[in-house]
């Protein structure tokens, strides 16, 4: 399980290894739009379940949206939020 302490180095691990991105995510800005730079609705739920993996959490239906995968910025946001509840 991983801490949220080096969250934004996993999600782009997580992004590299099944986000299908036609860019390096560690060359995208925290606020990129991911689903711009190539990312699928499937390559998305692939994502979704790396890092549920990855950080021992499991998304709610309620944050099953496109927003919340939007970004690198706005999956951390939604995992400190899992984390923290």
């Amino acid at each position: 399980m991983t801490t949220l302490q080096h969250a934004e180095t996993s999600i782009r691990r997580v992004l590299r290894d099944h986000g299908r991105l036609g860019t390096d995510p560690d060359k995208l800005g925290i606020d990129a739009d991911l689903y711009q730079s190539g990312m699928t609705s499937h390559a998305s739920v692939n994502v979704m379940l790396a890092l549920e993996g990855e950080f021992d959490v499991e998304f709610p239906d309620h944050m099953l949206k496109r927003n919340v995968f939007r970004s690198i910025g706005s999956i951390e946001r939604a995992l400190r939020e899992l984390i923290a509840a």
